[in-house]
């Protein structure tokens, strides 16, 4: 696979999670709290096993791109490594941070959990927001650099 369709592809699966993580954040974990607190296992038991359709494969692939993208993008500069920062980031953040409340939310209703699982998520929604900037703008250069050798 090449540079650019690497990058491109990368620059996919960063917007997508970013889509992703910016509705769990806005939308998804504050309705937590709403959710009826008697049957609040089975909700969360719900929401883990749906979401993890949605994000678990493209996380993986993710990881892996990067890797290759860190791996393959010398021309990318510093960025080829920033980009990966940001992959790891929301890894760790996931799996240290998040996971360790949803565990606690699967014992049942916890507003403390809920609300600690909505503060913090930023740093995953800003990693993946920022490295969906970064790609975003490491393909619009890599663009455009080939319509000025075209052109």
């Amino acid at each position: 696979m090449n540079l650019p369709q690497l990058l491109l592809l990368n620059f996919l699966l960063a917007t997508y999670l970013t889509g992703v993580i910016w509705t769990v954040q806005l939308a998804h974990y504050p309705c937590f709290a709403q959710a009826n607190q008697e049957t609040f296992p089975a909700f969360h038991q719900q929401h883990s096993r749906r979401i993890s359709w949605v994000v678990m494969a493209p996380m993986v692939l993710e990881l892996l791109l990067a890797l290759a993208l860190a791996w393959q993008g010398h021309d990318l500069g510093a960025a080829r490594w920033w980009q990966l920062v940001l992959v790891v980031l929301a890894w760790v953040a996931t799996f240290f941070i998040s996971v360790p409340f949803h565990n606690r939310l699967a014992q049942g209703y916890d507003y403390v959990a809920i609300d600690g699982l909505v503060r913090t998520n930023w740093p995953r929604t800003l990693a993946w927001t920022v490295r969906a900037g970064v790609l975003g703008w490491l393909l619009w250069k890599m663009l455009h650099f080939a319509a000025d050798k075209v052109g």
